[in-house]
């Protein structure tokens, strides 16, 4: 069966911060200080009229209390929500843009899409490569039958396999949270647990953040199976994310990369 498309509705932010047409420069500026955007849609009454930039508004700072009427962009690139993810992307490539509204066939604003969500969006869609990796092998090894499954699991029924994860990533995937980046753990279940596979980092981060619940692709053997990883986790002693040590003297290799040139000259 093919896959189905991504479309912009799947990664849209639906609560999107926008401007009446009849502000002033002033209360635009106020507006978009308080936001994390670089822009934003022109808007009245719920309908889509333009789009105004930080650049724009810079440019009349000196002129507070004049309409943003007399310096948007009337009219702005749009997609609609139907449209494929990928479709959406090439626009906002080739137009150089950061974001692009998404509107319905009246023109009422819906969202807004970004070029992080397009990334957040490829970051999501690596993780069934590495489902069909594990699924193949474990159905080789194990001569069973695999039914992977998009759920969602308790975090405190996670069994942990790894017994080491690194302070800064933690770190990091709590802010990928924070910003709606939410990549599916890998879990086998077995009984009334699932066997942690891939993710132990986003796991413990969302664990610390209080999030009960997490997306996984879960792998559904046939029948029950002996796991060379769950009894090794077994023997090291991992039995809850709690048992899983946090590391702070060293980095994890992306925040090493990544920090390489943030360091001070010697």
């Amino acid at each position: 069966m093919a896959e189905r498309k991504l479309k912009v509705e799947d990664y849209m932010i639906r609560e999107v911060v926008h401007v009446p047409l009849d502000y002033t420069v002033e209360q635009a500026v106020a507006t978009l200080v308080s936001s994390e955007f670089h822009g934003m849609p022109v808007t009245r009454d719920g309908k889509l009229v333009g789009f105004i930039t930080a650049k724009e508004l810079l440019r009349n700072y000196h002129t507070p209390n004049m309409p943003i009427s007399d310096i948007i962009r009337k009219g702005t690139v749009t997609v609609n929500p139907k449209m494929d993810l990928d479709d959406a992307a090439r626009i906002l490539f080739r137009y150089g843009l950061r974001n692009v509204p998404v509107i319905n066939e009246s023109g009422t604003l819906l969202g807004i899409i970004s070029n992080l969500d397009i990334v957040r969006s490829h970051i999501e869609r690596a993780t069934p490569n590495k489902v069909a990796m594990i699924k193949n092998f474990l159905e080789t090894k194990h001569g069973v039958s695999i039914m992977v499954r998009r759920r969602i699991v308790p975090v405190e029924s996670l069994r942990p396999t790894q017994k080491e994860v690194y302070a800064d990533e933690l770190l990091g995937r709590k802010e990928e949270i924070k910003r709606g980046l939410v990549e599916p753990i890998i879990v086998i279940q077995n009984n009334d647990h699932f066997i942690l596979v891939d993710g132990h980092h986003r796991a413990l981060a969302s664990k610390q953040m209080g999030v009960k619940q997490f997306s996984a692709f879960v792998l559904e053997p046939s029948r029950d199976v002996e796991l060379g990883l769950e009894k090794s986790a077994e023997e090291q002693g991992l039995h809850t994310l709690d048992d899983v040590k946090i590391i702070d003297g060293s980095h994890h290799p992306l925040v090493e990369i990544t920090t390489r040139l943030l360091k001070s000259e010697p």
